[in-house]
């Protein structure tokens, strides 16, 4: 059955009125995180394609205050865990305990973790060993936990957002490559320009500071990831998604001589999902109804550098990931 006319232009108008939301919460957020407009747009794509993110930059750039500005914007609950090589899985699940009834008699009951919350910050997670990592994969995955014999709904929408430290890396632990996969985006938060020092320095170190307000609720963020999904992706560009990730394979048929000698392996399917899914986000982000080669070319890097993987001979010769990864889309997407 096909919706009436007056059921589109409700429909339209509930877009626009998105739209202008999203473009207060982009408003919001700047006016706490300085100079970093990319990134907080990133940011906001990977909420409306239901993303998890991994930040990666050095000390004192700003990460953790983008993630907790971001949950005060979207009115999200939001909890911090401090990743170190001594913390257990239950740490973040929750576990369960003993608790004195009323007749002096004990009880089991699970304690929920910090992982039910809508926004979960883990804070230098290469710091924790792997299996403290891998507590994470069933929510990141599956937005459920399970423990204490049962399966738990986390709380919808559901973020984790990572940081790393890429200068230290003593004591640290490499993410699994099937942990990284299910980050959506890898985004590179990079070292403030003299322009942006100054005004970060103007806008933090006085008397008055920048009040957060909410711009955006998290029911309104869950219909835009609604949305999303509904924007149309035209037949020729995934297949041209689906060329460019099997061109990225080190023994696909991409005749690129630099992805068969440096590439341990290429994306996986999921990266396939997660480009067409992070464009659509773009594009509606944009203004446009439908995605487009520039929005695919926008998320690119985000979606790709943490999912194609170098081989010795790669990271030896200092491949530059970025350039290999832009070259291949331009041979089997840009073309379009």
């Amino acid at each position: 059955m096909t919706a009436s006319q007056p059921q589109l232009d409700a429909a339209i108008a509930d877009l626009e009125r998105l739209r202008e939301t999203l473009k207060a919460a982009r408003t919001a957020v700047g006016s706490a995180v300085v100079g970093q407009e990319s990134v907080v747009d990133l940011m906001l794509i990977a909420m409306m394609a239901g993303g998890h993110v991994l930040l990666e930059g050095p000390p004192g750039v700003g990460k953790t205050l983008l993630v907790r500005t971001l949950a005060t914007v979207a009115g999200l609950s939001f909890a911090r865990v401090q990743f170190t090589p001594d913390l257990m899985p239950a740490d973040i699940t929750g576990a369960s305990v003993l608790v004195p009834n009323a007749d002096g008699r004990a009880h089991l009951e699970f304690r929920k973790g910090p992982i039910f919350s809508q926004l979960l910050l883990a804070d230098e997670i290469n710091r924790a060993t792997p299996r403290t990592q891998s507590a994470l994969l069933e929510a990141m995955q599956e937005g459920t936990i399970s423990a204490a014999g049962a399966t738990m709904e986390l709380p919808k929408p559901f973020f984790v957002l990572a940081t790393q430290n890429p200068i230290e890396m003593e004591g640290t632990y490499t993410l699994p490559e099937a942990q990284i996969d299910r980050f959506l985006f890898r985004i590179d938060v990079a070292y403030p320009s003299e322009d942006v020092l100054t005004r970060i320095l103007t806008a933090t170190t006085g008397a008055d500071h920048a009040k957060v307000e909410q711009a955006i609720t998290p029911e309104e963020l869950l219909t835009l990831q609604l949305h999303t999904r509904t924007v149309p992706t035209a037949l020729t560009l995934q297949q041209a998604i689906a060329r460019f990730c099997i061109a990225t394979q080190p023994k696909g048929a991409s005749g690129d001589r630099d992805v068969a000698k440096y590439v341990r392996f290429g994306v996986s399917p999921r990266g396939a999902q997660a480009l067409t899914v992070a464009g659509k986000a773009h594009a509606l982000l944009s203004g446009r109804n439908h995605v487009s080669v520039a929005d695919l070319r926008a998320v690119l890097l985000p979606v790709m550098r943490h999912r194609v993987q170098l081989n010795f001979e790669g990271r030896a010769a200092n491949i530059d990931i970025d350039a290999l990864l832009l070259r291949v889309f331009d041979q089997t997407v840009g073309k379009l």
